[in-house]
């Protein structure tokens, strides 16, 4: 068998598992299809995704449900104002022995998994929220001098209040350019209401069931990257995302005038790796061009900030993205 056979049986195989933990997963999240596409692509990618809705539309019960589906070792973490870095990734303790010896041992955090739940991220301080900051970009932390690594695979899938609301801390920078993708949950339709009320106000509730194992995840992971990417993609993923920045020489006007910094080479990787999972979980082999529009918006949103000016002009980063994917791809960035 070749080698170009042996990537399309192993695609094809990874197709099906795809399809089995969609359907579990649609057992206990009900709607918000296109939210679960997203969250499941950016850990097929090996990434890291921030859901950001108003509360009690399924975020943690979401994240929670991946898991399950993925087999992975979770733990969960409610972030508020008072929680401390040490409650995320664990402290050293005095310890005396029988002996009357003394020695310090570490007690692991909860960060010490394999998913980790971060709910409403932005409801504790900035120094808190930078504890995650070399355990979403290394796979490890550093406590007393020392590094210590964290599960394989490891994931942090995060969920935010809107910022407008009292009492939350806005990410910073640096940290959501860690975030492989920005999930925007809306409100489910009504006829997806209905269905809601009805499954989950009665005496039993369907459950998922483990699709993956944590081995098969890696698997999928590297299988990912070997999925090929035509050309005309690659260039298109360039194009758009130098557009976004106000500096480069090939950015529009509405771009220069309405954006204050843009994405950088980090943006243009999560694209390509998520158009890839896009594409495997549409039962297609290679991503294409519909791909690169629909997902700029997540990828690229929290990525951007608009000016001032902008914003009391009324402007907003995803309306600037959607007609700058317009003109770079011909498609709508909604499609």
């Amino acid at each position: 068998m070749s080698n170009d056979d042996t990537l399309l049986a192993e695609v094809e195989a990874l197709q099906t598992q795809l399809i089995a933990a969609r359907a579990s997963i649609a057992r206990r999240v009900i709607g918000q299809e296109r939210v679960v596409d997203l969250a499941l692509g950016a850990v097929l990618a090996g990434g890291h995704a921030l859901l950001v809705g108003l509360p009690g539309l399924g975020k943690t019960r979401l994240v929670g449900t991946i898991a399950q589906v993925l087999g992975l070792n979770s733990s969960r973490v409610q972030f508020t104002p008072d929680l401390m870095p040490a409650d995320i990734l664990g402290s050293e303790v005095l310890e005396t022995a029988a002996d009357g010896t003394r020695s310090f041992r570490f007690i692991e955090g909860p960060v010490f998994c394999q998913l980790l739940m971060a709910d409403e991220i932005n409801r504790a301080s900035p120094r808190t929220q930078s504890a995650l900051l070399q355990a979403m970009q290394e796979g490890e932390v550093t406590i007393a001098g020392q590094h210590r690594p964290l599960g394989r695979p490891f994931h942090v899938l995060a969920t935010q209040n809107p910022l407008e609301q009292e009492g939350t801390y806005p990410l910073p920078e640096a940290q959501l350019d860690r975030f492989l993708v920005m999930i925007d949950v809306p409100y489910p339709s009504r006829e997806t209401e209905r269905e809601i009320l009805l499954a989950t106000t009665g005496t039993d509730e369907a459950e998922a069931t483990a699709i993956f194992t944590p081995d098969q995840l890696l698997s999928a992971q590297t299988l990912l990257r070997r999925v090929p990417v035509g050309q005309t993609v690659v260039d298109a993923i360039i194009d758009l995302v130098r557009a976004c920045r106000p500096d480069d020489p090939t950015a529009p006007d509405y771009i220069r005038e309405n954006i204050t910094w843009g994405p950088g080479p980090r943006a243009a990787q999560a694209l390509m790796l998520l158009a890839r999972a896009e594409a495997l979980l549409n039962g297609r082999l290679a991503p294409n061009m519909a791909d690169v529009a629909a997902l700029a918006g997540p990828v690229l949103g929290h990525r951007m900030a608009a000016s001032f000016a902008a914003r009391a002009r009324g402007e907003t980063v995803a309306a600037l993205v959607a007609r700058l994917v317009t003109e770079t791809t011909g498609l709508d960035a909604a499609a």
